[in-house]
């Protein structure tokens, strides 16, 4: 079931809702009952549970959270922003957690009356049990305590009418008859609140499992400030479905084995809350690129020539990619990085002449063996422009000129590609095609001259 939690309307962010479910179908995740898109990307439903955005639910919440007023178990509080703010200064000037001091917790029937006809602003507040142990027990973490004189009187409905995630989530976990509430640690101070949410709704509370925190290689929270944290960033560079559902799902949990390649319908299978860690998982980003990397390596070039397509126009050089995605598609970790690193496949780098010398050589050596290349190649015809070819007459030239293969394979790597660390010369001069490879070895040339 996919429920969409948008009752903060302060952070209504325009799109999110289409940008959510766009994103969980490009990962290959599915639901039977929730918000879709159609054709047109107009928003609708499936299923019997709706409606599945909380914002439509406003009034199930209102009738909810007064049901608990009219048993006292939760009560109207009238204090202003104004009044709080100074509270929270107090309490922190006074090394105090903030909190909420329950001034209108005792509030009679004609007060709250006056209040209520007067129309000043009101929140709804949960009456938190005094001299209470909240406890629970937790499928990461095991049994979890709370003393209940730790617990706010937590806001349930705020002055503009919506629901706070406290009671939203109880009720809608409740009536959707959510088994597992599997969440953030974070969220581990507030589950006390809701086991009390539960208890006074008289209402079986679900399972609870707290997740370890993804964290950054310092060890500080994940966060944007310094770096990706969404999965459309990902994707967006090129990372593949699979190879981010198989590296998220190993932060933090681990198989009884050793194994790290997991399909989704292998983890479906072999997934157990029970291996979850409680300690934070860092999020290492040269892992997930090994991962990507495994999962681009066994796509089909087919395969490979369409993820292309979605990041730069290859209709005019389809044939030139063909041979690229060939030599190079177990070389690179993302779309974008083979893009890059395959440019000088299509415009020559403006190197130096001091790169086309092989350390042990000089440059009358590797002027001479561009020369020999260029005679010898020069008259290759187009049908015997192929990998071992070419690389027999590099060979041979080696053998016939008394040169060192260092001699004759390094200027021409260079010559060929502008750069010193590339594929083979020969696999470079067979993309290339002959008459650009010719052509680049007589600029190579002019440089030693």
């Amino acid at each position: 079931m996919l429920r969409i939690e948008d009752t903060d309307q302060k952070r209504e962010v325009k799109g999110a809702v289409e940008a959510l479910i766009t994103t969980l179908q490009k990962m290959g995740l599915n639901w039977d009952e929730g918000p879709v898109l159609d054709s047109s990307l107009n928003l609708g439903e499936k299923g019997q549970n709706g409606p599945f955005l909380q914002s439509k639910r406003v009034d199930l919440y209102q009738e909810y959270a007064s049901e608990l007023i009219g048993q006292g178990k939760a009560y109207y509080c009238f204090c202003t922003e104004e009044r709080l703010a100074k509270l929270r200064e107090e309490q922190e000037a006074n090394k105090q957690a903030p909190r909420y001091d329950g001034l209108c917790r005792n509030l009679v029937g004609d007060e709250i009356e006056n209040k209520l006809k007067q129309g000043l602003n009101k929140v709804i507040r949960l009456k938190i049990p005094q001299e209470r142990e909240v406890a629970f027990k937790d499928l990461i973490r095991g049994e979890v305590k709370f003393k209940s004189s730790e617990i706010d009187d937590q806001v349930l409905i705020k002055s503009d009418g919506f629901p706070t995630y406290h009671l939203a989530n109880v009720v809608d976990d409740h009536l959707m008859e959510i088994t597992h509430v599997i969440r953030g640690e974070e969220w581990l101070p507030s589950t006390p609140k809701h086991v009390l949410l539960y208890e006074a709704f008289d209402w079986q509370a679900p399972e609870f499992a707290h997740l370890p925190l993804l964290l950054n290689a310092d060890k500080s929270k994940l966060s944007k400030r310094q770096g990706d944290v969404a999965v459309e960033d990902y994707l967006a560079k090129g990372y593949l479905p699979e190879a981010l559902i198989n590296y998220v799902a190993l932060l933090g949990w681990h198989p009884t084995d050793n194994q790290e390649i997991f399909s989704l319908e292998q983890l479906i299978k072999d997934f157990s809350l029970e291996r979850v860690r409680s300690s934070g998982a860092v999020f290492d980003k040269n892992k997930l690129d090994w991962f990507n990397s495994y999962y681009l390596g066994k796509k089909t070039d087919q395969e490979l020539l369409e993820l292309l397509s979605t990041q730069v126009p290859i209709s005019n050089f389809q044939k030139k990619y063909q041979k690229i995605i060939k030599v190079e598609k177990k070389k690179f970790n993302n779309i974008p990085e083979f893009l890059e690193k395959t440019k000088p496949y299509f415009t020559l780098p403006d190197y130096s002449m001091s790169m086309l010398i092989f350390k042990k050589s000089n440059p009358e050596t590797s002027k001479l063996a561009l020369e020999k290349i260029l005679e010898i190649l020069s008259n290759v015809s187009e049908n015997n422009w192929q990998v071992e070819k070419i690389k027999n007459y590099l060979t041979k030239i080696v053998e016939d000129n008394n040169l060192n293969n260092g001699d004759v394979f390094w200027p021409i790597r260079v010559a060929v590609f502008g750069l010193e660390k590339t594929s083979t010369p020969e696999e470079i001069m067979w993309i290339l095609g002959k008459e650009e490879s010719l052509n680049r070895i007589k600029i190579a040339i002019e440089k030693l001259s």
